[in-house]
Order: C-alpha cells, then structure tokens, then sequence
C-alpha cells in the first residue's frame, strides 16, 4: 500500500510539473511568437540580425527607432541544437549587421560561415569582444577551475572551450551593448550622438540593475545552486553562487551520474532545483522527488533582460 501510494505521489508530481511547463512554454511562445515576421526592409531602418533573444533588447535600447532587430534563434529553441530556417537566411542576406554572441555558443560555430557566405557586405560585430571567458562545465575540471566568486585565473579561456552563456551576467551584458554600439556607429555615424545617449542610459540601467542584484543575494554568497542546463557559470561568478549542473555535455545524466547528484544534493541540503523552458525537466523531476525539492523555472533566454534578470535574482535570492 505504501509503494502504491508512492508510486501515485511521483505520477502526480510528473503531471503537475509537466502541466506548469507547458503553461509557462504556452504563455511565453504566444507573447512572443511571430516577432521576426513585422518588420519591412523598405521602411529605411537598420536591419540587425543577432543570434539569441537577450541581444534584441541590446540593439533596441541602443538603435532605437532607427534599426529592425532579427533574432535567430526563436523563443523555446535551444540555441546549442537549433537549424535556421531558409526564411531566416533570406532575412540574413538583407542585413547590414549581424551581432553573434562571439563565445562559442553552438549556433554560431555551426552557421557563421554559411552566414557570412550569404552576405558578404554585412558588417559582423563580437558581442563578446572584451569578456573574460569562464569554461564550459564539461572544461572545469580539466582546467582545475570552479565557476563561483572568483575571477578566471591566468588559464586563457578560448572560445570553443568557454562556457557561451555570457549575457547572464550584468556585467558582461554592459561589455556587449559598448560591442553593439561601436558596430551602429561605425555603419551610421551620422547617427552617433543618437546611439551614445540611448547607449548611456541603458547602461545606466545595468549598472543599478548589477548593483541591486548584489545587495539582493549578498547574504547568499557561497551557496550551491542546482540547475538542469549549466547556464548560470557567469552570474554565479558574480555574484558568489557555485552552480551543479545535472545536464553533462548536453545529455541526461548516467544511473550512477543521477546517484551522485541526489546523494551530493543531500549533503548540500539543496531544495530547489532550477529549469529552464528550453530544455526537459526529467530528470530534475526524479532528483526533486528523491531530495524534497522544488521545482522553479528560471529563463536565460528571455528578450526581455533587465525584467528577467530581476527575476533571476529573486528566485536564487529565495533558496533555503
């Protein structure tokens, strides 16, 4: 009687879990779906193509309205394994400037070429140009490096060994709007005083965005976070947080792998385990059930940066 009523307690924790994704995926994809698809080339405005969805609120704050922003990578694809489509690349050979994230996510590595191909003539800016790359969770042990507090040590992080999710940190994001700007005004310099005020005040906005999220979890410095997909190196960098990553090279973890994690969980008295709407929550469904934890969505590819990241802080703020 008992493994039966255990048994039905999982079943129903996997419904209401899977039944939360699937509001949460709905409600997101419907605000956001078809955005790509408003924007005329003949309306005079810059055309900027950028790979993940954090950048367009980059370009908009600072092009305002004198650029178009399309983004590659479409709300819930997972830019690790996404393929454009022919639309998509039609749009690319239109631009006048393509923003890659220029720190070794998946997407780019495989299509920049065929990219740049389509249209030779379109300036091409490194948003990641000045960040000091952490490594991938997959390099951190070979590199004798944890991703927390501290800075990157003298180890030269490259691009195809980095850990590619650096927007998620306020810091590097303000990097990457000075990246955005310096490639506006070296295409429309008629424009610069234009770009530099819209420029100056959004980073104004992340530089009180940084210094709220540092008073909010000061108190948090130090503790683990358990996360499904290794998203968060560069904010637990920041801000003092050491991330567990269930996911390993882009695959569920191992029976033993799983063991692992649940008994170092365990140790560590973690009781929140964060997911993202991109990826399968599986398996941090039967680690949660195993430790008593919770399960919360957290979105590192929201378009809308400086909300969700305020989010972001809120959640990790509220672990026990």
């Amino acid at each position: 009687m008992e493994k039966d009523f255990k048994i039905l307690f999982i079943v129903v924790i996997l419904i209401l879990s899977f039944s939360g994704a699937f509001i949460y995926f709905s409600t997101y994809y419907s605000n956001y779906s078809g955005f790509n698809n408003n924007y005329s080339a003949n309306d005079g405005k810059i055309i900027i193509v950028a790979s993940v969805l954090p950048q367009k609120e980059f370009i908009d704050r600072v092009g305002g309205d004198k650029v178009q922003t399309i983004i590659m990578v479409p709300p819930g694809a997972d830019p690790h394994t996404y393929e454009p489509r022919a639309s998509q690349l039609q749009q690319v050979s239109r631009a006048q400037m393509f923003v890659q994230v220029g720190s070794g996510i998946e997407f780019e590595m495989v299509y920049m070429d065929k990219i740049k191909s389509l249209n030779p003539s379109m300036s091409i800016i490194n948003d990641s140009k000045g960040i000091n790359f952490i490594p991938s969770t997959e390099k951190e042990e070979e590199l004798s490096h944890e991703v927390h507090g501290s800075e990157s040590d003298n180890h030269k992080i490259n691009e195809s060994e980095s850990d590619p999710h650096v927007w998620v940190s306020p810091k590097n994001a303000q990097i990457m709007v000075e990246n955005i700007y310096n490639g506006l005004v070296k295409i429309d310099p008629k424009n610069k005083e234009y770009y530099f005020i819209n420029k100056e005040n959004y980073l104004k906005e992340l530089r009180q965005l940084d210094k709220n999220i540092t008073n909010e979890v000061l108190d948090k410095k130090g503790e683990k976070i358990l996360v499904y997909h290794p998203s968060w190196g560069y904010f637990c960098r920041d801000y003092g947080f050491t991330q567990i990553a269930i996911e390993n090279e882009g695959k569920d973890p191992t029976p033993q792998g799983m063991a692992n994690l649940i008994y170092q969980a365990k140790k560590e008295n973690i009781k929140v385990i964060f997911v993202s709407p991109q990826y399968s929550t599986r398996s941090a469904e039967v680690i949660a059930e195993e430790i008593g934890a919770k399960i919360v969505f957290i979105d590192e590819l929201s378009p809308n940066y400086v909300i969700n990241m305020k989010k972001v802080a809120d959640a990790f703020s509220d672990i026990d």
